[in-house]
């Protein structure tokens, strides 16, 4: 009978420590989960651009958005319905919302790639789809959306590219309804329906339009310019190497090893192609990184914005206008009152320093200068 309660007692001891080791096992995947969420935190964008079909397949195909989710926002009633939502009268548009990891793809680049996909001068729809449940609007989460946003539509105002003044509405989010399962992903479970109303809506034909390559554009702009690009003959002799690789052929100079990296000298820089005003000394400030780096540009009309794949990543690249010179990037992660980085090569500019702004035909920019 001992014999018997020893191997009973033993069998209990053994199933005690498998229940503490599993017990133990449990925790340790939940703390790993709960390390992994902490490491990925995502960010949340919401906009409405028309037909949730075409923009969530925009948002789907951009590396470092980890889901895209068809939906209503902005209206009066509870739980819509796409019926009562598509009569107009619950005041709600057809909308995304985007989650995405910033640490891959920053929200200015999100909202470039939402711009780029709508006509944002359209108060009355979008393309074939006409009534107030399609209009336009970016629907901020917080307050640096809201100022990213609201900077970003001035950009797009100024930028030309429209005969009619944008008028996207920026508005606070409130609270999104996901929308019914079979318009989720829509592109891909109807790929021969969808496809047949997108060619048919009139959006690419628009964007095609609006949006045509910005370096036929430059040649049209630099004719009327004072600035100018050299050939590529005049180009070879006038840069030196590595300026050259850098503003013709998109590469990037050594950090901490360039010429203006640690500049603290007054002046400007400008293109070292085109000779066109670029940033100026007062915007540009220590990042740590190895490159000059500015909160701004000095003449917003002399920079150009782009979507670069390159590296595996999403990331905005930063030309000159007139030059089309490969300037650098520009980055979320600076300091106020901007919030941006534009991480500049050295081999892309020329420094003309303040005693020199006249002498060098930049003299409309001493005022910068004076002491107030």
């Amino acid at each position: 009978m001992m014999h018997f309660k020893k191997i009973l007692l033993l069998g209990i001891l053994i199933g005690l420590m498998e229940f503490g080791c599993q017990n133990a096992t449990n925790h340790e995947n939940k703390a790993r989960d709960s390390m992994s969420k902490q490491r990925i935190e995502l960010e949340t964008a919401t906009f409405a651009g028309g037909c949730f079909w075409c923009i969530e397949s925009n948002f789907q195909k951009v590396d470092g958005v980890v889901d895209v989710t068809s939906g209503y926002t902005g209206g009066h009633k509870e739980d819509p319905t796409y019926e009562s939502v598509s009569s107009g009268k619950t005041g709600h548009v057809e909308a995304v919302q985007v989650h995405f990891d910033p640490s891959k793809v920053a929200y200015k680049t999100i909202l470039d790639i939402f711009w780029r996909h709508i006509d944002p001068t359209d108060p009355g729809g979008q393309f074939a789809d006409r009534g107030s449940q399609y209009r336009t609007a970016i629907f901020y989460h917080n307050e640096e959306q809201k100022m990213l946003a609201e900077q970003s539509k001035e950009e797009l105002n100024t930028m030309g590219k429209f005969e009619k003044p944008v008028v996207t509405e920026i508005v606070p989010f409130s609270k999104f309804y996901k929308a019914e399962a079979y318009h989720q992903n829509y592109y891909k479970k109807n790929p021969i329906r969808y496809k047949y109303y997108r060619s048919n809506s009139g959006r690419d034909t628009f964007l095609k339009n609006a949006w045509q390559d910005s370096q036929e554009e430059t040649k049209m702009d630099t004719k009327n310019s004072s600035y100018r690009k050299p050939g590529d003959e005049v180009l070879r002799k006038k840069l030196t190497p590595m300026q050259y690789k850098v503003t013709q052929e998109d590469a990037t100079e050594p950090p901490f090893n360039n010429e203006y990296w640690d500049n603290k000298r007054a002046g400007i820089y400008v293109d070292v192609v085109s000779g066109e005003p670029l940033f100026s000394s007062l915007d540009k400030f220590d990042s740590g990184t190895g490159w000059p780096s500015f909160t701004k540009p000095l003449k917003p009309d002399n920079s150009v914005e782009r979507e670069d794949r390159s590296l595996f990543t999403l990331r905005t690249e930063v030309r000159s206008k007139h030059g089309d010179s490969h300037l650098g990037h520009v980055f979320t992660d600076g300091p106020m009152p901007t919030g941006l980085r534009y991480c500049i090569n050295s081999a892309a500019l020329k420094f003309i320093p303040k005693e020199n702004l006249e002498k060098e035909g930049y003299g409309e920019y001493l005022k910068l200068f004076e002491e107030k």
